[in-house]
């Protein structure tokens, strides 16, 4: 038996939850320590959970590490419009303001990561820097799916998404199966263990957190010919001017290492890219000591300038 989805969403732990209100949304965070703002993004299926080690480790190091549910996940709004990643990095812009700072270092992985690239594009007053994890810069994202037959193969899910209904029946059949087989085809470790996975399943579970996850997919591939599509393409085709970060796993099994290459091309300030061993999609869950030891020292480094 799975656990209850709204104790994974307000699990315990060395942190706070809050909920604020941002960009016209109701938005569910978990904070922890004091310092410069980091605030963290999850990608597509987890939740805030994802980052519970770093919000432990960061708070240790000095920062005011904030992990938020994204829109349509866990304990925030779940809309029925807005997946979008230009309003998605609006409710970033506006959380961070509304905690009181004038600007914030934004980790983002997966989906996470390609809000963190929008956000810097979009609202670079309110960006020191971005970290993002398993996720290229979005025009490379779009390029790798045209030039590379593998990288069309691992992402062919998200085409299945496009489907009405289906999709969020499937997400939650036989108490979220199909999240554990995400997890796992993308690791690039043994990571999930058991109970790890069962509680990423039952956070599927949350109303409606299916149908919106499937929202950002579809919105991805539909919108490649309309209007907001082209707006999108034209905002992150202007290389941004924070420093940033670059975390890939060498064996993630949704973005190929390959369709990172070439993003450092829409950074006009310093750009750092490592690439971890040994693990996938998850780097901050599979190896947590191995991610701190790449995002902590470089967070230092920039926030001390």
């Amino acid at each position: 038996m799975l656990p209850d989805p709204v104790d994974v969403v307000r699990a315990e732990g060395p942190w706070t939850h809050r909920d604020i209100a941002a960009n016209a949304c109701r938005f569910h965070l978990v904070e922890a320590g004091e310092g410069p703002l980091v605030v963290l993004l999850h990608g597509f299926p987890t939740f805030w959970w994802t980052w519970r080690h770093q919000l432990k480790s960061l708070a240790a190091a000095g920062f005011r590490a904030v992990a938020m549910d994204l829109r349509g996940y866990g304990g925030s709004d779940h809309t029925p419009h807005g997946y979008d990643p230009m309003t998605l990095a609006g409710d970033v812009a506006g959380l961070i303001r509304t905690l009181g700072e004038a600007e914030a270092v934004v980790v983002g992985q997966g989906w996470g990561g390609m809000i963190a690239w929008t956000l810097a594009a979009q609202h670079p007053e309110v960006v020191r820097g971005i970290a993002s994890v398993a996720m290229p810069h979005p025009a490379l994202l779009r390029h790798s799916f045209v030039a590379s037959t593998e990288q069309r193969r691992l992402g062919r899910y998200a085409l299945g998404f496009q489907r009405p209904f289906v999709p969020e029946r499937q997400l939650t059949r036989d108490d979220a199966a199909l999240v554990e087989s995400f997890l796992r085809r993308w690791s690039g470790s043994s990571w999930p263990d058991e109970e790890t996975a069962r509680i990423y399943r039952a956070a599927m579970l949350v109303p409606n957190t299916a149908h919106c996850s499937v929202e950002f997919h579809r919105w991805a591939v539909r919108s490649l010919p309309r209007r907001d599509g082209r707006a999108f393409q034209s905002v992150v085709g202007v290389p941004i001017a924070v420093p940033v970060l670059q975390v890939h796993g060498r064996n993630d099994g949704a973005v190929l290492p390959s369709s990172v290459d070439g993003s450092e091309a829409y950074v006009k300030a310093t750009y750092t890219r490592v690439d971890l061993p040994d693990v996938g999609h998850f780097p901050q869950e599979e190896d947590p000591a191995a991610f701190d030891a790449v995002l902590i020292p470089w967070l230092v480094g920039l926030t001390a300038s």
